[in-house]
């Protein structure tokens, strides 16, 4: 046996020279795997250097020292790479979407809680994004709810004061405007919690909706998350 089953740790062997090449090896691994954090899942082309354990999932299709290693996790050691195949249930961290992910058996699952044998996920996710605000009555988002989402809550925060002569504002979506909240503040720093007593389900891309009261915009930003549940269905 020359590696360990789970991580692929390398092994010791009987009467070994240079014991502290495959003892360093088996830590640079150890350190790279241990409480994951995958820097991306999603960047084909390696970068030429890393910080000794940096993590990446390396895409289907990944070119030059990744060329071949699809599905793999890549650890940068030593000037090189090191690869080990994660494991069907491993969860990581992925760095640049902010976000927990689960290892399918082929992929890693976004927000993954729950994952079938034939890769229907069950994910919980944030998408969180900054709306500027026009000037008008109503100011609706570019970024939408997305289909199929069962959103549980929709929080926000007032990234630069909103300008104009309201009073106040509201948070919803067409046909039900107030639906994350009403009566809402203008002040930089202020925020909003707008949880449902019941989740509601969005059965096409969904903007949201800002609506003025007591006057119209005249500008400011808005930092707003939508908090929603997604599933997608087994594979054939």
């Amino acid at each position: 046996m020359d590696e360990t089953m789970q991580l692929a740790l390398p092994l010791l062997q009987p009467a070994q020279a240079q014991k502290h090449v495959t003892v360093n090896e088996a830590l640079v691994r150890l350190d790279g795997l241990t409480h994951l954090v995958l820097q991306s899942v999603d960047t084909a082309t390696p970068p030429n250097a890393g910080d000794d354990g940096e993590s990446w999932a390396v895409p289907l299709g990944a070119v030059n020292a990744w060329d071949g290693h699809g599905g793999e996790v890549a650890i940068w050691s030593n000037g090189g790479w090191v690869f080990v195949q994660p494991q069907t249930g491993w969860r990581g961290w992925i760095a640049d979407r902010h976000a927990g992910a689960i290892f399918d058996g082929q992929g890693w699952a976004e927000g993954g809680v729950a994952v079938s044998p034939n890769r229907a996920v069950s994910a919980i996710r944030v998408l969180e994004f900054d709306h500027v605000i026009a000037p008008g009555a109503t100011s609706a988002t570019a970024a939408v709810v997305p289909q199929y989402a069962m959103v549980f809550a929709v929080t926000a925060r007032v990234r630069t004061a909103f300008g104009g002569g309201l009073t106040s504002w509201d948070l919803g979506v067409a046909g039900a405007p107030d639906r994350y909240g009403s009566g809402l503040g203008l002040a930089q720093g202020s925020w909003v919690s707008g949880i449902t007593g019941q989740p509601v389900t969005y059965y096409a891309d969904t903007p949201l909706l800002l609506t003025a009261a007591g006057g119209n915009f005249a500008g400011g930003t808005l930092r707003i998350a939508v908090h929603y549940y997604s599933a997608t269905p087994p594979e054939v």
